[in-house]
């Protein structure tokens, strides 16, 4: 195995050698027992000849094909999510085509597919209002549906900038869930992953907000399949999932206490919304089948040497973490470079980087570990981290 050096925590260098294979059997068919999504990335056209600021492209090859990946492994993808830098870097008018392709690919495989639709078409302003949120969601509900994919009703920020109270919230939301076809899953995602959704529900505290949250379910439950929240807070998921209507369902998104929320315990359990499932897909699944067969030590055996590789990947700023998740796929071989919309590749030190290959060399999840050392090689030597000689195969 290639030997690297890493940069430590105080300012030396240290040699490691990964060398843990990640290869796991995954038997074939659908999940039994649990629906799991994840939330996929996207990545960056290095040729493109346009602003990565102003002007970011796509790379469709690559983006596209490691959604053929996940649902290879039986997972469903949430698409135009926070992890594809949506709002971040990624704005309406790609999200739209990125929905468009992402939702022809899953009916030509037969996979599962819920997108995103927001209000991130309005500009942020004091001048935006109640009915202008409304008409935005509205504009990307009827999209969403249009392209044959379930809605996944996302938090806005222009709503949160608008709302007066939690009395706008309630009348928004059941103004958009009223018109949809089909139920949807709503997402409270947290301020962690984004600050401007502060006192999102028109409340900072949050058994407030989760009582305003539930008045709203419970009061159009017949359009609501379930709802994600991403608070980094297992008490708080397990709490809101036992008050939920019993055909509603919960899915966590909860990238730090997933592998207890999905196991559950004898009052329920959540399913699977998750941005980490796009890093440690095929541990996921195999202890998503796992689960199936009532194998629970297996379960807990695969996911929970995955959980010290996510709560460094969703470290402070959590907003970051797509950095490590895309990250993660170069060194796995599924796209040939490390360059994100906006630039964000840049997002973390090469010290977290190089901590996250240890972690993930760790956890079995560097599925061929010579083709992840030398794509680290490379990303140490472009950070100043003089390395031996390149390998000249497979990279």
């Amino acid at each position: 195995m290639t030997q690297l050096k890493l940069p430590s925590k105080n300012g030396g260098t240290y040699d490691y050698r990964a060398g843990k294979t990640g290869a796991l059997t995954i038997p074939e068919g659908n999940f039994k027992s649990r629906i799991a999504f994840s939330a996929a990335h996207v990545v960056a056209d290095p040729l493109a000849n346009s602003d990565p600021l102003l002007h970011p492209k796509i790379d469709w090859e690559d983006t596209l094909a490691y959604r053929r990946h996940l649902w290879s492994l039986g997972l469903s993808v949430a698409e135009a999510m926070d992890t594809a830098q949506r709002g971040m870097g990624l704005n309406w008018e790609m999200a739209k085509e990125l929905i468009r392709r992402s939702a022809t690919e899953a009916n030509a495989v037969g996979g599962k597919i819920a997108c995103g639709a927001g209000t991130d078409q309005l500009l942020p302003g004091p001048s935006v209002t109640l009915a202008d949120v409304q008409s935005a969601y509205e504009e990307q509900c009827e999209f969403v549906e249009k392209n044959g994919s379930q809605i996944i009703l996302m938090a806005s920020r222009a709503l949160a900038d608008c709302a007066q109270g939690p009395e706008d919230y309630e009348r928004i939301y059941a103004n958009i869930l009223q018109q949809v076809s089909k139920p949807v899953i709503l997402h409270w995602l947290g301020d962690m992953f984004d600050p401007s959704l502060q006192g999102y529900w028109g409340y900072k505290n949050l058994d407030d907000a989760m009582e305003v949250c539930l008045n709203v379910i419970w009061d159009n439950r017949e359009k609501v399949d379930g709802i994600k929240i991403s608070l980094l807070d297992a008490s708080r998921e397990i709490e809101m999932r036992r008050l939920l209507p019993p055909e509603v369902k919960m899915y966590t998104g909860d990238d730090f206490n997933y592998p207890e929320l999905i196991k559950g315990d004898q009052k329920g359990y959540s399913h699977a919304l998750l941005g980490i499932f796009d890093a440690i897909a095929p541990a996921a699944a195999a202890a998503l089948h796992a689960i199936d067969d009532g194998d629970y030590d297996r379960f807990d055996s695969l996911l929970e040497k995955t959980v010290p590789l996510s709560r460094h990947i969703f470290q402070a700023p959590t907003y970051s973490y797509k950095t490590g998740i895309v990250f993660m796929a170069y060194l796995n071989g599924h796209q040939s470079h490390f360059r994100m919309i906006g630039g964000a590749e840049s997002a973390r030190s090469i010290l977290h980087l190089s901590e996250l290959f240890v972690l993930a060399d760790q956890a079995g999840l560097l599925l061929d570990p010579e083709l992840a050392s030398e794509r680290m090689k490379l990303v140490l030597n472009v950070s100043g981290i003089r390395q031996e000689a390149l390998y000249s195969g497979k990279f």
